[in-house]
């Protein structure tokens, strides 16, 4: 499961597939203190010790699962994604003061829900996102998006960097809707096939592949 070294922790199951008694400490001592602080933790300064890996999984579709179990509990689910990071090393963990725990990510951690453009695009307005998890964010260079082609079916992904290096998957429903707003870009980006936000351009293909693009989605 992870890259490191650590054997992986084995932690037992609770009945309901989601209850405190079959986490960590610290993690259990963060959920009972969830209604207190709404504040998304400062997970990227924190440097804890890697203490192993949890049966949980971010399945493709968003949804959550603990030992097997899915995680119905939307208030659960979003506390476990403020305190969610991606390390260098590729592997994605729940982050405390105290503990940096492996999870199981099938895809990315999140997934687009609803999407909303600021403007048309003559005007290159902005685009700006809302994830399963509650997260709002505008599209721009901090905040790209990135396309990727899917190995199993050959189709066409939409991805947008929601913090560190944590992505939210668009739904299909929204990437008909984003490339309804793809046309060919300017400058240095003549040429090319894809979406403006603002000021900024993210290409998904070249005009000469836009065909083939069209068949991909």
């Amino acid at each position: 499961m992870t890259n490191q070294n650590d054997t992986p922790q084995a932690y037992p199951h609770s009945r309901d597939g989601a209850g405190l008694e079959g986490m960590p400490a610290s993690l259990s001592a963060l959920i009972s203190r969830a209604q207190e602080n709404q504040s998304r933790p400062p997970v990227e300064r924190w440097n804890p010790d890697h203490c192993g890996a949890l049966d949980m999984r971010i399945a493709a579709d968003g949804s959550w699962h603990y030992m097997g179990s899915p995680i119905g509990r939307e208030a659960l689910v979003r506390l476990f994604a403020s305190v969610l990071r991606k390390d260098e090393d590729g592997e994605t963990y729940l982050v405390t003061p105290v503990e940096k725990i492996a999870i199981t990510v099938d895809d990315a951690p999140f997934q687009a829900v609803e999407m909303a453009f600021d403007g048309d695009p003559d005007a290159r307005g902005g685009l700006t996102f809302r994830t399963n998890v509650g997260d709002v964010v505008a599209v721009d260079a901090d905040h790209p998006l990135r396309f990727a082609v899917e190995a199993s079916s050959g189709g066409l992904k939409a991805y947008v960097l929601v913090r560190g290096r944590l992505e939210a998957l668009l739904t299909r429903a929204l990437m008909f809707d984003l490339v309804a707003l793809a046309d060919e870009g300017q400058g240095e980006y003549a040429g090319h096939f894809g979406v403006a936000s603002g000021s900024d351009f993210f290409a998904i293909c070249p005009m000469a592949d836009v065909e083939r693009f069209g068949a991909m989605i």
